[in-house]
């Protein structure tokens, strides 16, 4: 990347990408090398849940040849949640700056972090959005396609939130966005985690904007995607939305209550 380029985020500070591993040991080594090129001020955080595949091992040996490359060992695979909420901490702990989230199986372009990193500088979340102009998945069926926006659009409408695309895991955030969303409240395991950090950030009144990304479906290895997962975000979303508009119907009652007080 041009030193140009990389001006045009300059004023955010130390950026610490986070990319979330299991199995990923034929994916992990292009996409890190594709990172650093792409965002060579940027320090990487690989968050690696014991594979047994050895993606861990090659990680060690890329850390081990670059300063900017970190690597956090996890016992076992506990969720994709858990994953950035240690990983996260580990990054608040060392004073980052931004910290950001990505798939580490190419599904999610590297090259394409400078423009989250450039929306940054006029929010407090950014968003990499398949869903919006200018963004749209390759590769995909169209079942799986219309399972992903379906999903956006119930979580969109349940929880009043104004996102294309909550479900994405392709993201930059403030430190001060992380720090003030309650992130140790987050129970989420799966995919869902994201749906709940983008709505926790919108309702705390965070400015929450999205940018249009390539989203390629990967060339190796498998998805971690299933049922459960699915499942999981499903009953989640929908005990937010009821708990949501209970309290919205709450506040229109005591709103009611308030007016016709002060008309006595």
């Amino acid at each position: 990347m041009s030193n140009s380029a990389e001006n045009t985020y300059a004023g955010l500070g130390s950026i610490l990408v986070v990319l979330p591993t299991y199995n990923e040991a034929e994916n992990i080594e292009r996409t890190v090398t594709r990172l650093r090129k792409a965002v060579p001020g940027a320090d990487l955080l690989v968050t690696d849940d014991a594979s047994p595949d050895g993606t861990g091992q090659i990680a060690d040996r890329l850390a081990a040849a670059d300063p900017h490359i970190h690597v956090l060992h996890r016992a076992a695979k506990d969720g994709l949640g858990t994953a950035y909420r240690e990983s996260f901490d580990w990054g608040l702990d060392r004073g980052y700056d931004v910290l950001c989230e990505m798939d580490a199986d190419g599904s999610h372009q590297p090259e394409e972090l400078v423009k989250l990193l450039q929306g940054l500088l006029g929010a407090d979340l950014v968003i990499g959005s398949r869903w919006i102009p200018g963004g749209r998945v390759e590769n995909w069926s169209h079942l799986r396609e219309v399972l992903s926006r379906g999903a956006n659009l119930y979580a969109r409408i349940a929880l009043g939130v104004p996102l294309r695309d909550a479900t994405a895991g392709f993201r930059a955030f403030r430190r001060a966005t992380l720090e003030g969303i309650g992130l140790h409240d987050v129970e989420s395991l799966g995919y869902c985690f994201q749906i709940d950090l983008a709505w926790r950030a919108y309702r705390a009144g965070y400015r929450v904007t999205e940018v249009p990304i390539v989203f390629l479906e990967r060339e190796y290895g498998t998805s971690k995607m299933n049922l459960q997962v699915m499942t999981e975000s499903l009953r989640r979303v929908t005990v937010w939305g009821l708990q949501h508009r209970l309290r919205q119907a709450r506040e229109v009652t005591a709103g009611r209550r308030l007016a016709s007080d002060r008309r006595r």
